[in-house]
């Protein structure tokens, strides 16, 4: 096809920029888990977009900070890991934060690449102020860095969000479709479940838990005889007894709901109805162990 453009894009920024919910807004399904405490996204999961004059594959990284933990160092490595394979960088900074130490970290990782991956500012969340603010903040971002383009969106009212696909489509190479038309993500569903599983349980809880909590699907089944049921059976997995009663929450009633909410999204994902086995275990410290970490596929 001629003129046809593909390639791999991914956003960066800090923690809770507005990244996973840009990726959904562009790909136009739910693929990346968000949820109002930093630091949700664990895995990069590529949305595709498909379009008539190219494709665009979005990688879905983690917010870059500085690490505490040993999860936290691999997190970090598996975005600069990321950063250097695609083809286009969107660096992401919410209209309504001022541009602060942690974008200016970023910023100065982002200038290593620059010279040969284009960078993109973009400026999210503009339906949360005014107009005047959009402005100031794409002037803040400018004395950040050098980038190749700049573009206010927002994903929640769609505003310029195929403005943003045009510009990112364009910085592209020429070349064929990398996925079959009709492909929204290249993640296997179970990594899908246990993210929408780990959403679910995200909400709602205190600070002090985001970072620790995993998810590992078991196993995933169709029902024997049946062509209409799936059988998900999972493990939530913390670190401590303390972390345990806060997910269980008063006479179970918390797990109960993470279960109602996560089966709900896990049956638009899989188009069929899930029965949801869910278990709480403990492991003890798993961010900072080695072996553990393996295991909970990190």
């Amino acid at each position: 096809m001629d003129g046809y453009r593909s390639g791999f894009a991914c956003f960066v920024g800090r923690p809770n920029a507005g990244k996973s919910t840009l990726t959904n807004a562009l790909v136009g399904t739910k693929v990346a888990i968000t949820s109002s405490k930093p630091q949700t996204t664990r895995h990069t999961i590529r949305g595709i977009v498909h379009r008539e004059d190219g494709q665009l594959v979005l990688v879905d990284t983690p917010g870059l900070h500085r690490p505490r933990t040993l999860l936290g160092q691999r997190l970090n490595d598996l975005v600069r890991e990321t950063w250097s394979e695609v083809d286009v960088v969107g660096f992401c900074v919410p209209a309504d934060q001022k541009v602060g130490p942690g974008d200016k970290f970023i910023a100065a990782e982002l200038e290593k690449i620059a010279k040969r991956t284009p960078v993109i500012g973009i400026v999210t969340k503009t339906d949360l102020v005014g107009q005047q603010q959009v402005a100031e903040q794409l002037l803040a971002l400018q004395r950040v860095m050098d980038f190749a383009d700049f573009i206010p969106v927002s994903a929640v009212d769609g505003y310029q969000v195929d403005a943003l696909a045009d510009l990112l489509v364009g910085k592209m190479p020429e070349g064929p479709a990398l996925y079959p038309d009709g492909e929204l993500t290249d993640e296997p569903e179970q990594t899908l479940v246990a993210e929408l599983i780990r959403e679910a349980a995200l909400e709602g809880v205190r600070d002090e838990l985001p970072h620790s909590i995993a998810v590992v699907v078991e196993e995933m089944l169709p029902r024997e005889g049946r062509d209409d049921l799936v059988d998900i059976h999972a493990n939530v997995f913390v670190e401590r007894p303390s972390q345990k009663a806060i997910i269980l929450g008063h006479r179970g009633e918390r797990l109960k709901q993470v279960g109602i909410t996560s089966r709900r999204q896990i049956e638009k994902l899989l188009g069929t109805r899930v029965y949801l086995d869910l278990h709480i275990k403990i492991a003890k410290d798993w961010q900072r162990d080695p072996k553990q970490l393996r295991r909970l596929g990190f």
